[in-house]
Formats: C-alpha cells, sequence, structure tokens
C-alpha cells in the first residue's frame, strides 16, 4: 500500500489535484454549475420568455409559439405608463405591503414575545395553535374569510357589530359609537382593502411568530439579568437588550413576507375580483385580467416584468442596506 511520509510527499488525491489545471475555485465553480444550470431552466428562461413576450403584441395564448405575434419592441410598456389603471393598481399594491407588513411585524413581536416570556404557562400548547393556519390551504383559508366578510346582514363581522349596537344602545351609548350595519365589506374600497389587509396578515403572521420565537431563544439571559441589576425596565430592556439581537431576523422574515404580499393574487380575486370596480386590483391580478379577459397577453407579460423588476429591486434594497448580506463575498 503506497502511503506519504509527513514533510516528504503528498496524497494522492492532491496530486491529482495539482496535475489538473484547475484552480480551488474552479472546483467549486464546476460543483455548483449543475444547481445553477437547473435553477436557470426553472426560473431564468420562464422570465426571458415572459420579457421576450412582453415586446410583442401577443394576443392569445399559442400566439407567439404559432407564430401569430410580432414584435412591436417597447410598446406594451409605453402604454402601460399612460394607463390609469396601472398607476392605480401599483400604488394599491405598495400600500398593501406597506400595511399589511406594519401589522404583522407589530401582531408578530407582541406574539412572540407572549410565547417566549418565563412567566407564562403552557407556552408549548400555545406555540402549536399560533402556527394552525399554515396547516389549512391558502383557497380554504380565503373562502373562510370571505365568507366572515361577507356583505349581509347575517354574515359574522356584521352580526358581531349588529350584537355590540345592541349592547351599546341598552348602555344608552352615544350615537358615535354605534355602526351603521350592514357593513358593505365587498362592496366599498376601503372597507374591501381592510379585508384583504386583515387575511392577508392571518395567513402570514405564524411564519414570522416562527421566526422571532427562535430568535428570542438564542438571547442570552444574563443579559436582561445584567440590565435588571443595572435598574433597566422592561421597555428599556426590550429597546437595548432584546430588539438588537431580534433585528435581523424581523427583517429577514419582513422582506419574504413583503415580496410574498407583493405577488397576492388569491385574497383579492376570491373576494371580489380586485373590485369594487378594479379599485383594488393588486399588480398581479390586474396582469391576469389584462391576458384572461381581455386578451393582451403582450401587455400582460409586461405588466408582470414590471413586478418582477419591482420585487427584485425591492429586495436588493432591503438585503443590501438592510445588513443581511454583511460578510458575503469576503474572503
Amino acid at each position: 500500500m503506497a502511503s506519504s511520509q509527513p514533510g516528504t510527499g503528498v496524497s494522492g488525491l492532491a496530486r491529482l489535484r495539482s496535475a489538473l489545471p484547475f484552480s480551488s475555485r474552479d472546483w467549486g465553480l464546476l460543483l455548483v454549475a449543475p444547481g445553477v444550470l437547473l435553477f436557470s431552466s426553472f426560473m431564468l428562461y420562464p422570465i426571458f420568455y415572459l420579457f421576450y413576450i412582453s415586446l410583442t403584441d401577443a394576443t392569445f395564448a399559442g400566439s407567439v409559439i404559432g407564430g401569430g405575434a410580432d414584435l412591436i419592441g417597447l410598446a406594451n410598456y409605453a402604454q402601460l405608463i399612460g394607463d390609469s389603471q396601472f398607476w392605480t393598481s401599483m400604488t394599491t399594491t405598495w400600500l398593501f405591503v406597506a400595511v399589511s407588513l406594519v401589522i404583522k411585524v407589530f401582531l408578530a413581536v407582541g406574539i412572540a414575545l407572549l410565547l417566549n416570556h418565563v412567566r407564562v404557562a403552557g407556552k408549548r400548547y400555545m406555540r402549536a395553535a399560533v402556527i394552525v393556519p399554515l396547516g389549512f390551504p391558502g383557497i380554504f383559508t380565503i373562502t373562510v374569510w370571505r365568507g366572515m366578510f361577507s356583505d349581509a346582514r347575517y354574515g359574522v363581522f356584521n352580526t358581531i357589530l349588529g350584537r355590540y349596537n345592541e349592547l351599546m344602545s341598552s348602555l344608552s351609548a352615544p350615537q358615535a359609537l354605534l355602526f351603521d350595519v350592514p357593513i358593505g365589506f365587498l362592496s366599498g374600497r376601503w372597507e374591501a382593502f381592510f379585508a384583504y389587509v386583515t387575511t392577508e396578515v392571518w395567513l402570514a403572521y405564524p411564519f414570522m411568530v416562527i421566526i422571532i420565537v427562535s430568535a428570542l431563544q438564542d438571547v442570552p439571559r444574563s443579559l436582561h439579568e445584567a440590565a435588571m441589576v443595572d435598574g433597566a425596565g422592561a421597555l428599556q430592556r426590550f429597546r437595548t437588550v432584546t430588539l438588537p439581537a431580534i433585528k435581523g431576523p424581523v427583517l429577514f422574515a419582513s422582506i419574504l413576507t413583503a415580496a410574498t404580499s407583493f405577488q397576492q393574487f388569491l385574497i383579492p380575486w376570491v373576494f371580489n375580483q380586485g373590485g369594487p370596480s378594479r379599485q383594488n386590483e393588486l399588480i398581479i391580478v390586474y396582469g391576469y385580467r389584462e391576458a384572461i379577459t381581455f386578451n393582451q397577453f403582450g401587455l400582460s407579460a409586461a405588466i408582470l416584468i414590471v413586478g418582477i423588476a419591482f420585487v427584485g429591486m425591492f429586495m436588493y434594497v432591503a438585503v443590501r442596506y438592510g445588513g443581511l448580506a454583511e460578510g458575503v463575498g469576503d474572503e
């Protein structure tokens, strides 16, 4: 059996590596090449093909493949700039992302702090209950919430508000404290927007709670004890000890859920198809309607490319300037 003596030779593997014209970096690139190729096939190719469609006047699904579409350059993008519905959709989408994200962060942090508090009993069962929404199919949950937000007088929320009105009336409460029931949750613009946000928060908050609870468990108890010795109150300990420790995970979860909110389709479509009168038409719903309802596949592709570009820029800025990319690329 061949062997190498320490200090006098190298192993057979080392000889082979030194004989081949590849550096360690080249070997690394060769190892990741299959994964990159697979990623390109399933992710980048469809995006490039979608971009190609956006440069045509395609008006039906097979027009590009069948040769029935002509290249028109950036005409679809120019049409979007002059389309007021595009700007309404984009504004509504970003407002939806911002409002739902703020609510999710505050709600998830509050629940995570509660589930991690030493004085809370039964935390194990409470954590299991929190993740229940993740166990249901999205379309099922959304359909249930749509029924709860029904415009009918005996819809769940309208019934609750009706009972509230009866209670306030029995207590001789001022008229300003009463609600005008039934409320058209799905027929008013801002009422429907509120319904979208509520449902989206319900779908996404368990993921954020899981991330934040995991981060809180990594915060050393000794840091809190030292802060308490120094006379720090609960709020000051949260600001100086807890918040810096969970800032990274919270930002990470926020970026992912914000990108998912931007791509939300099922909630507005199942609730009222982005209504009323397309006022709550999120960007993905807008692109879908242009393709399926109006047969403008080229314009729809342009809308989706713009959406992909906005998501990409948002995630790049959030990761780059949020400190999540620190250390990446360092030798």
